[in-house]
């Protein structure tokens, strides 16, 4: 008796680990609908990025998108005024046709909305000297092409721009050299036309942060020791922040080599 109950735990345990092994080799096109979980109607344009392969795709015009996966990879799927959502791929999703994945639109409270708040008049020479400036100064070197932003004019700026160009090497590898993985993500990212596609799109850092797995803190932290003004960091879409980011980390890679 006591053979006969090892002998089934046995097979049930090599029936269990040969599924899980199986599922867990799945791999390639994975074809899924995006719909409306309010209306269930299929949602046009929305965009589906695969995290861990960085790269990414839209929905045609029936809700229908195909991108290539793997079992446990993450789909992130986000569209304008709806809830972005995070999908882990399953064994199911290929072996069943019918797949959805449904957004949730976001409930949005309005709150007073000024018009114009500068008081414009119509008139461009009177309007122009009620916007305000941007104040952020670029500082330049004799000799190198290259500007640097350096926040308001003060001692100090200048001296983190030196700093910057004096010792670059020591600055950019306390920003990067604990972050290989996520810094290998940039090529990647700004090589997938879709994925710059919605980056150019949006401004709140959000997809970037699911991307290159970084907080938004982090980016900014970034930003700010790569000489970014605050004028930047604050109105640049996502993908000039990611051209930004990655401009710098080249930077840090050339001067990590020597």
């Amino acid at each position: 008796m006591k053979r006969v109950l090892l002998t089934f735990f046995f097979l049930v345990t090599f029936i269990g680990f040969s599924q899980d092994t199986e599922d867990s080799a799945v791999e390639g096109e994975l074809n899924a609908t995006v719909v409306n979980a309010q209306s269930g109607f299929p949602m046009v344009s929305v965009h589906v990025i695969n995290l861990n392969k960085v790269v990414g795709t839209i929905t045609d015009q029936e809700g229908r998108f195909t991108i290539p996966a793997a079992v446990n990879d993450t789909l992130y799927f986000t569209f304008l005024g709806f809830k972005s959502e995070k999908v882990r791929v399953t064994g199911d999703m290929f072996k069943f046709e019918g797949t959805e994945v449904a957004l949730t639109e976001l409930a949005y409270a309005l709150e007073e909305v000024i018009v114009r708040p500068y008081q414009l008049t119509g008139y461009l020479e009177i309007d122009v000297k009620n916007l305000p400036i941007n104040n952020a100064y670029q500082y330049s070197i004799s000799g190198l092409q290259k500007s640097y932003e350096g926040g308001n004019k003060s001692p100090s700026a200048v001296t983190k721009v030196l700093g910057a160009i004096l010792n670059p090497a020591d600055l950019l590898r306390n920003l990067f050299g604990k972050k290989p993985k996520q810094m290998r993500k940039l090529q990647q990212m700004k090589q997938d036309d879709d994925i710059r596609d919605l980056l150019a799109s949006k401004f709140d850092r959000e997809t970037l942060t699911e991307l290159l797995q970084l907080e938004k803190v982090d980016i900014e932290d970034i930003l700010n020791n790569c000489n970014y003004s605050r004028s930047f960091i604050n109105t640049a879409n996502d993908l000039q922040i990611l051209d930004a980011i990655s401009s710098c980390y080249e930077e840090y890679r050339v001067l990590n080599r020597r």
